[in-house]
């Protein structure tokens, strides 16, 4: 029943032919490993449909974890995605997992993509061709089985264009678009 509850509160509504493209949209990708892009304004349920991905996916016992790129210094992101290692920088006390680490057999939603900095849209992107990640200070790279879905507001062509996202990884990313 609690669980029930939860995914009432994260139930996408509406009757419109725009949401009843987006839902039929995600009834078909979900139950595949393909890598989706939500794009769309703030507001307009981009978190809803990740979440609704994920619970219609093979995943869906699986960890669902959110990371809003735009909320995290550039430079905390890379540790807060990939982990570090006890003493790679003032202030890592002990060894620390990722989200990428925390998210395996689940789904990890990176909201905000095109506010991360090229340094760690880099370092995803290696994860996300070979499944694997290091944590900042260790050399050891740890294989991960996790879905990446992410999302953005901003014109990611643009950003490009600008200099400011990798067009690789654009090309990673939008193996599904969902606007």
């Amino acid at each position: 029943r609690l669980k029930a509850e939860v995914h009432a509160q994260y139930q996408i509504v509406g009757s419109s032919k725009a949401v009843r493209h987006v839902i039929e949209r995600i009834e078909k990708v979900a139950p595949t490993p393909a890598r989706v892009l939500i794009t769309g304004e703030n507001g307009t349920g981009k978190e809803l449909v990740a979440r609704a991905l994920h619970a219609l996916s093979p995943r869906a016992d699986g960890p669902f974890v959110e990371v809003n790129c735009a909320a995290i210094p550039a430079e905390l992101i890379e540790s807060e995605l990939f982990g570090h290692v006890k003493g790679s920088f003032t202030g890592a006390h002990a060894d620390r997992a990722g989200k990428f680490e925390v998210a395996d057999g689940g789904t990890l939603f990176l909201d905000e993509i095109g506010d991360m900095s090229l340094s760690a849209q880099a370092k995803v992107l290696r994860g996300l061709e070979e499944g694997l990640i290091t944590r900042v200070g260790s050399e050891k790279a740890v294989a991960v089985d996790v879905r990446v879905v992410a999302a953005t507001n901003k014109d990611l062509e643009r950003e490009i264009a600008e200099g400011r996202f990798r067009d690789d990884l654009l090309y990673r990313l939008n193996v599904v678009p969902i606007e």
